[in-house]
Formats: C-alpha cells, sequence, structure tokens
C-alpha cells in the first residue's frame, strides 16, 4: 500500500512539473465577435473569397521574404502555406468602410489566429486582435499595450521588432509572428485589391 502510493505521489509530482513547459490552446473570441469587434460601424458584413494568382504568390513571397508562412528558429511549424483567402467588408449605407482578414501563423507553442481590420481605401491597420493562440504565459500578445502599436501601420512601414514595435518581454517569438500576420494581411490587401 505504501508503495503505491508513493507511486502515485511521484507521478503527481512529475505531473505538475511538466504542465508548465506545455503550452495551452487559447480561445479568446469567435469568428462573430471578431467581425463584430473589428468592424463596429458596418451594418453589414460580406465575405468576399479569393484565390490567390501565381504572380500574387509570387509578390507576396517577395515580400515576405520568401515565405507566406513565418518559421522561426523555436516555433511551432503547425501553419501550411495557402492560397485561399476571405476578405470580410463591412458596410454602411452601402458604402465600404472596413474589410477585416483572419490568418494563422506559427507561434511559439502553437498556431496563432488574428484578425486584421483595415481602411479599405489605404489599406491602413485600424485594428487588430489575438482570435486564438497556444500559449504558457498567458495572454502576453493579447494585450492592447502590444496590439495597439501596429495602429495606422500600411504598406511602406517596416513592421517587425527591430524597427517599430517593441515586442511583449519573453514572447519574442509570438511578437514576431504577430509582426508577421500585420505585414502579411496588408500586402495580401494590397496585391488583391489596390494593386500596389
Amino acid at each position: 500500500m505504501k508503495m503505491h502510493l508513493r507511486v502515485l505521489a511521484l507521478a503527481g509530482v512529475a505531473a505538475l512539473l511538466w504542465l508548465p513547459t506545455v503550452g495551452s490552446a487559447m480561445s479568446l473570441m469567435t469568428q462573430e465577435e471578431a467581425l463584430k469587434q473589428m468592424l463596429p460601424d458596418s451594418d453589414k458584413v460580406t465575405p468576399e473569397n479569393k484565390t490567390l494568382t501565381p504572380q500574387q504568390i509570387e509578390a507576396l513571397k517577395k515580400r515576405l521574404g520568401g515565405s507566406l508562412v513565418l518559421t522561426q528558429k523555436g516555433g511551432s511549424k503547425e501553419v501550411q502555406e495557402k492560397i485561399e483567402y476571405t476578405f470580410y467588408f463591412g458596410t454602411k449605407n452601402g458604402q465600404k468602410n472596413g474589410v477585416a482578414v483572419i490568418e494563422e501563423q506559427p507561434g511559439k507553442w502553437g498556431p496563432m489566429a488574428m484578425i486584421i481590420a483595415l481602411d479599405p481605401a489605404s489599406g491602413k491597420v485600424k485594428n487588430l486582435a489575438v482570435m486564438s493562440y497556444s500559449e504558457k504565459r498567458r495572454r502576453p500578445i493579447a494585450r492592447r499595450n502590444f496590439l495597439d502599436q501596429f495602429a495606422g501601420k500600411g504598406g511602406a512601414d517596416p513592421v517587425n521588432t527591430a524597427k517599430n514595435i517593441r515586442p511583449v518581454t519573453g514572447a519574442t517569438i509570438s511578437s514576431e509572428a504577430g509582426c508577421f500576420v500585420v505585414r502579411k494581411v496588408i500586402a495580401l490587401y494590397e496585391e488583391t485589391y489596390l494593386k500596389k
């Protein structure tokens, strides 16, 4: 009986030691909640699906450093390149007043999904939020003090932690993934709608 209790106790200690090293998936908002938050002044949201042409894929890869997925040393590798994207256009009184894109990239512990809202005329960031991600330090990249740094950024801005975005301490890989998502969504919109 004593041996059985010791084995159970050791198993419990081992489980506790193991838990902090495992990232846990967090869902912060649904797609519906995210679209309402990103396009709050819209009375209608219409999805528009786009399949990238080979020319658009080439242009995007050139702008993004050679790949549509950011692979970082020490980060997860659970996201595949895709060529189909959905743009959610918000309208009010028949006029487009916003566009949002949901994009997923690998973070430190697993995939990270973000929604980015852009101004439809300029392609600049109006708002953004983290919808879900895997992390073991609660919500560092989902905090407004990190996300608010992206407001007003456009295709001409060097959106990265080496230039103009302050990374979250202890979440460098996730911070870089967030920067990549913003750069990618801006580039996607410019290449498919603004033709810059």
